[in-house]
């Protein structure tokens, strides 16, 4: 399997100290909730992210649990208050604790 790549926005790459920086973030994922059936009438098995955390210089900003009525190729978007400059290292954790991660650089003065 292809390693999945997220496509990352930030709204700037350069931030003063305290300013709010907006993350736009989309994966690919099937998000498959485990409910459904297939041709056959089995159980298509449940795989869905299950969590999602962004850290900027190693330090946590931002975190959310998905349930499994979140969409496939899940979108998600938030703000975080620049402290540091780093790296914004953005983690998807599946349900077999397999992680999609995707990583972007910001520098604060």
């Amino acid at each position: 399997m292809a390693e999945i790549k997220p496509r990352i926005k930030l709204d700037r790459k350069e931030a003063k100290k305290g300013d709010l920086v907006e993350v736009k973030a989309l994966v690919q994922h099937i998000m498959e909730t485990g409910q459904r059936k297939d041709a056959q009438g089995q159980t298509i098995p449940r795989k869905i992210l299950n969590r999602f955390t962004c850290t900027v210089a190693g330090k946590q900003v931002f975190a959310a649990d998905f349930e499994p009525a979140v969409s496939a190729n899940p979108y998600i978007q938030f703000k975080f208050k620049a402290t540091e400059s780093g790296p914004v290292v953005l983690t998807w954790t599946d349900d077999d604790g397999s992680k999609i991660v995707g990583e972007e650089k910001i520098t604060v003065t």
